[in-house]
């Protein structure tokens, strides 16, 4: 069963997707996890467990509800799942849900940190079996992503990549040979492409603003990233705050809005919006994650060509990788309140199975994160995607400080009203670093943060040193093989 919290364009097509990337196949997966088409042929006797699952999963709720269609139908456990799809307010829900002792069983959680800071979730490490360990690989176990002092809250599923994505036409009649590889570039593109289809409602850039953090996450974020700057602001090598290596970025995209090259109303505007306008050929490029060419096959049918290309670095060249941290470690937990712990793991493990992941992939939900079933899947038949399939310039960031905000606005809120607006970016990035400085070194006194500076940081290869218990940071090599 599945319920919705928000109007959804019903994705027809991508249901009969589904159907040909879930054939079942005889006996135990080789996944070494519970394998559905072995669950089909067991009888289901007794009263059913149910299991409530929230998702925040929009893209891909019609393909999770044709699994767990399959799951309920099927499984030899006599587990029923009712799936709900959380609009924006899934933290205030999920904060309510527990205050009230009436939690889902499964949820996906948005900030792991802070819920597992709060007690929500149920560490997973009793259920992570030497074959599950395997399978997935060290790549899929990472301190402060989905591991937290040894616990385990969560597995992978896909990793999102995150590119530019360009009307081909309009760049055509603009004149523009290939994508924006500076900041420089990109302004002069959207400018042109503005200036050759003003007249007839289109802009050259657009991004959604109304939601601060998911305008500048998609964005200013791996732009800072491949230009070799931590993208939220840490800087791995001295162990502080420092907004200053962002202030190129922030100038470029308030040039784009002082111009006029910028889609008007973008302060009001959300992501699927943007995404209509795009594929209706109004706007001439912007900045998102993967997910893009399945929305423009099903949800958004586009009229234009249009591909993706790596986002621009500061001064065209690339000097580190685009993080994949966040959705390359982490996908379902358990609540911690679940009265069905041992349902909600054989649920679990149904969801992480090679069939329901491979199927994800080929269904154009995601590119998978665990190179051993990757390997399996077949690419998606999905205009686009090439452009997404990750190369030398994606990887995983180790994770900034987590769990704690500064007083004051935080940092995309500042940033996002400075582009709308205008006004003294020096000084607002002044106030930035001492304000989340402060907040960070009052994190340290009291112990909740224990993270230390990585003199030897390297954005291009970030993964070579990785945190120790006591805060200090080792060669991979040694620290990789540091037991969970």
């Amino acid at each position: 069963m599945i319920t919705w919290r928000l109007p959804l364009v019903v994705l027809t097509c991508l249901s009969m997707a589904v159907t040909g990337c879930m054939q079942s196949s005889s006996g135990q997966g080789t996944d070494g996890i519970f394998s559905h088409s072995a669950a089909s042929k067991m009888a289901v006797t007794g009263a059913k467990t149910k299991l409530k699952f929230w998702s925040t999963g929009r893209h891909d709720a019609n393909y999770i509800k044709e699994v767990i269609h399959r799951y309920n139908q099927e499984n030899p456990d006599n587990i029923e799942v009712e799936m709900t799809v959380m609009a924006d307010d899934f933290a205030q829900s999920l904060d309510l849900s527990f205050a009230s002792e009436q939690s889902p069983d499964i949820f996906t959680p948005i900030d792991l940190a802070e819920m597992t800071r709060k007690g929500y979730v149920e560490p997973l490490n009793e259920y992570i079996t030497p074959v599950i360990r395997s399978r997935f690989g060290k790549q899929a176990f990472i301190e402060g992503y989905n591991v937290f002092d040894q616990w385990i809250y969560s597995l992978p599923n896909s990793g999102s990549t995150l590119r530019l994505i360009y009307n081909v036409e309009l760049f055509a009649r603009a004149g523009i040979n290939s994508p924006p590889k500076s900041l420089d570039e990109l302004v002069e593109a959207a400018r042109r492409i503005t200036e050759i289809g003003k007249a007839d409602g289109i802009y050259g850039f657009a991004l959604p603003y109304k939601i601060p953090a998911s305008a500048l996450g998609r964005s200013a974020v791996p732009i800072a990233e491949i230009s070799g700057i931590s993208g939220d602001g840490y800087d791995f090598s001295t162990g502080a705050y420092d907004f200053s290596g962002l202030k190129p970025i922030i100038g470029a995209f308030r040039a784009m809005m002082e111009n006029g090259s910028t889609l008007p109303g973008a302060e009001s505007l959300d992501i699927d919006p943007l995404r209509a306008q795009f594929a209706d050929g109004k706007i001439g490029m912007y900045l998102s994650y993967s997910s893009e060419p399945g929305i423009y096959k099903f949800q958004f049918p586009a009229k234009i060509k249009w591909e993706a290309a790596l986002p621009p670095s500061i001064d065209g060249t690339y000097k580190g990788v685009i993080n994949q941290g966040v959705g390359a470690t982490r996908w379902l937990s358990i609540s911690s309140q679940s009265q069905h712990k041992e349902e909600a793991w054989k649920f679990l493990s149904y969801m992480y199975s090679d069939e329901v992941l491979i199927g994800y992939q080929e269904a154009g939900l995601g590119i998978l994160s665990v190179e051993s079933i990757a390997k399996k899947a077949k690419r998606p038949d999905i205009g686009g995607i090439e452009g997404f399939i990750p190369g030398d310039y994606d990887g995983i960031w180790p994770a900034s400080p987590q769990g704690f905000k500064p007083k004051g606005r935080e940092w995309e809120d500042e940033f996002v009203k400075y582009i709308m607006i205008g006004g003294d970016l020096d000084r607002l990035v002044e106030d930035l670093n001492a304000r989340y400085n402060a907040a960070l070194d009052q994190e340290r006194a009291a112990g909740r943060v224990n993270m230390q500076a990585i003199p030897e940081f390297d954005p291009l290869h970030p993964q070579d040193r990785l945190m120790a218990n006591d805060g200090s940071y080792s060669k991979r090599t040694t620290a990789a093989t540091t037991e969970i």
